[in-house]
């Protein structure tokens, strides 16, 4: 079983991740974020990962490190759980609609960091929830699982749709990045020998 768990404790945050890249899609989130909380058991569902995650943070001044720190802390949990990234196939994407919504989202696990964000919200706020913290998410995530990342929400008008269609798609396309792939057995998908 590919397996983490990570605690990561910082004077704004609490966070522990327990995540099992070879599961069922359980996910038991509690963050104090509830569009978070919605947000991060369609990744475990449609990835097919369990994922549990509990975080106290600064809320009362505002979601933004809780949030940011859960994608740093997932990131952190998926690089420990993939090792040195033998036998996976690498590379993922999915297109994932909601109603008037549709999101693609394109996963390579490649050692680097880096997020081509593009989701033009069609209001400021889900409920409490302020939409740029979403782009705050995938970040601490590249950054820590180096991994690039391309996230385009290509048509919506409802901005809870075009969020749940970028994490469901962001789920499918990791399930298949991280899916062992039985013609290169334990070698690693790279001409470098490495990621």
């Amino acid at each position: 079983m590919r397996e983490a768990e990570i605690s990561r404790n910082t004077l704004e945050t609490q966070i522990a991740v327990k995540l099992n890249l070879d599961g069922s899609g359980r996910a038991a989130i509690a963050t104090g974020v509830a569009f978070l909380d919605h947000m991060l058991e369609q990744l475990a569902r449609h990835g097919v990962l369990d994922l549990e995650l509990t975080a106290k943070g600064d809320l009362h001044v505002d979601a933004h490190h809780t949030v940011e720190d859960a994608g740093i802390a997932i990131g952190s949990a998926l690089a420990q759980a993939l090792g040195d990234k033998a036998g996976i196939r690498r590379y993922g994407h999915a297109y994932v609609p909601l109603d008037e919504a549709l999101s693609r989202v394109v996963i390579d696990l490649s050692g680097r960091p880096g997020l081509e964000f593009h989701v033009p919200f069609s209001r400021a706020r889900v409920g409490e929830f302020d939409v740029d913290l979403v782009h705050e998410f995938f970040q601490g995530f590249v950054n820590h699982a180096k991994a690039t990342l391309h996230i385009d929400n290509l048509r919506g008008s409802n901005a809870h749709h075009q969020a749940e269609t970028v994490f469901k798609a962001f789920g499918r396309a990791l399930r298949q990045a991280v899916e062992r792939d039985p013609r290169v057995e334990g070698s690693v998908p790279s001409t470098k020998g490495s990621l």
